[in-house]
């Protein structure tokens, strides 16, 4: 059974980036639990608590990003009855309304609660990633 939770957390995974990717506020509640617990920090914002302030972070994301695409590598995942807890380092590339872009690296952290048999998305904390002094940092 671990490795069928294993493959359906990682197809959660593949779902939230791919919502992420299209921009789509509809795709990205479809991945995310729609209650007063979930949590979402975004690189150098503050702390969204509940489904309707991590809603907004996202309608404010997206409306301010044109294209953002991933490459999530380094991951690391652990399954654990109905809670998933994955780290990866998201390697983007996003262009903004502003003509201005981003290339960089972005520690991130997801956690899963498998709700109703369905892995449901409650908590993404990202925060940049500086392998050296000369990186710039990634916000999304």
């Amino acid at each position: 059974m671990a490795g069928a939770d294993e493959d359906a957390v990682r197809l959660a995974s593949a779902s939230f980036y791919e919502a992420f990717e299209s921009l789509d506020l509809t795709r990205m509640g479809k991945v995310w639990a729609h209650d007063e617990r979930v949590v979402c920090v975004h690189p150098g914002r503050e702390r969204a608590v509940g489904w309707a302030a991590v809603r907004a972070t996202w309608e404010d994301v997206f409306a301010n990003t044109l294209q953002i695409t991933f490459e999530v590598s380094e991951v690391a995942l652990h399954v654990s009855s109905d809670l998933a807890a994955m780290s990866v380092t998201e390697n983007l590339r996003s262009l903004s309304p502003g003509g201005g872009g981003v290339v960089g690296q972005v520690l991130a952290v997801n956690l899963f609660a498998r709700r109703e048999g369905v892995w449901r998305l409650i908590a993404h904390h990202a925060s940049p990633l500086r392998r050296s002094s000369t990186q710039d940092a990634a916000v999304h």
